[in-house]
């Protein structure tokens, strides 16, 4: 970039893409100075070498934005997993459903494992009508990605959060990552929150994740 560029001579490209042609290197940098804005070399290997004037600390600001919206694209699944029982009591299937909800929400698919025992094994439906509830049930927030089967003694099924869903589970980490703004001149500093004595929780029962 600028005085460190070694070639005599540089095919040169303006600011908005133009070309101006080839030109001795000392131009080129002559140009740049003319308007403010950086020599850099956007193919060393071609001959002679392709330099474009442009202010550098932007380009480099545009790209960092650039890669961590692609990262942001590019945000891995996670799979989580919910097993129960054809035969789970209201109580229990509400529990595990808010689950499912928090993972759809969350961005994630849910794979739902129905687990047969003994003779319910010969009852298939009762997994079948189950699934189906839970699938209409989370409607708004995810879909069926792979419709029950049966696997030895298990009924499994797929869900996946649909794109609204999963954009704004994004949204909300993208936003939560953003770092705190550093203190500017002028700002007032806020007096720091009495620590109160801490109340006595009462017992929460969790939420189990594994069958009934």
């Amino acid at each position: 970039m600028n005085e460190q560029i070694r070639a005599r001579e540089v095919r040169l490209v303006g600011p908005e893409g133009e070309q101006v042609g080839i030109v001795p290197v000392e131009r080129a940098l002559q140009l740049a100075a003319d308007v403010d804005l950086d020599l850099v070399e956007v193919a060393p290997m071609a001959r002679p070498p392709v330099c474009k004037l442009m202010d550098f600390g932007k380009f480099k600001y545009e790209s960092a934005l650039k890669a961590r919206e692609a990262r942001r694209n590019q945000q891995q699944t996670v799979i989580k997993e919910m097993k129960l029982r054809p035969k789970i009591d209201p109580h229990d299937y509400e529990t595990k459903k808010g689950h499912v909800v928090r993972f759809l929400k969350a961005g994630d698919k849910v794979k739902v494992t129905i687990m047969f025992r003994g003779r319910e094994q010969s009852r298939p439906e009762l997994g079948f009508r189950l699934l189906r509830r839970l699938s209409e049930e989370i409607s708004e927030l995810g879909f069926v990605e792979a419709s029950p089967k049966q696997d030895g003694r298990n009924m499994i099924m797929v869900l996946a959060p649909h794109r609204a869903t999963k954009a704004a589970a994004a949204a909300t980490i993208a936003a939560n990552a953003r770092p705190p703004r550093e203190p500017r001149e002028g700002d007032v500093a806020e007096a720091e929150p009495v620590e109160a004595e801490p109340a006595e929780a009462a017992p929460v029962e969790a939420a189990e994740n594994t069958a009934q």
